[in-house]
């Protein structure tokens, strides 16, 4: 893990994705007939909508930190098609950058009911040279709960956050 002074989360920053999936905050997914919507405890408490009506992407999105989301069902599993990210996020814990190219495709796949599959692909060519995929398993907790979390933009602590 590396601790850093310009890490994003560290100063109350989104995390961005996929970080977001990674961090050790839970989160909760609703499901509409024409979004799903995922609302994360920690990271300043965002919301991400992934529209599922058959939308195309905005031409020319303004950056965010979670980017312009569009998903699809291949059976049980969430696809998303995801662009228009600022550069203001790491894609890990561990600071890899990403540009304003950043192409992201997510598979989201509940495989029972205590554990998700999450794949990720990285496309980004301002900053790696091909395209490369991850995925790990996230866990449910039956009967879990958001909790209120408070982190400020003008965390005081940031002092004590080490490295680059």
């Amino acid at each position: 893990v590396t601790l850093s002074k310009d890490d994003p989360e560290g100063l109350c920053l989104p995390p961005g994705i996929p970080r977001m999936y990674a961090t050790p905050f839970p989160f909760q997914i609703f499901q509409q007939a024409d979004r799903v919507i995922f609302i994360f405890e920690g990271a300043a408490h965002v919301w991400r909508v992934v529209y599922t009506d058959g939308r195309p992407h905005a031409k020319d999105p303004n950056p965010t930190y979670l980017g312009d989301s569009i998903g699809h069902w291949e059976g049980d599993t969430l696809v998303t098609d995801v662009i228009g990210f600022n550069t203001r996020t790491w894609l890990d814990q561990d600071g890899h950058p990403h540009g304003e190219a950043l192409h992201i495709m997510e598979k989201f796949t509940r495989l029972n009911e205590l554990s998700m599959r999450y794949e990720v692909t990285i496309d980004d060519p301002e900053m790696y040279e091909k395209p490369w995929t991850t995925s790990y398993l996230i866990p449910f907790v039956p009967g879990g709960e958001l909790y209120e979390y408070i982190c400020q933009e003008n965390n005081v602590d940031v002092k004590h956050l080490v490295g680059k």
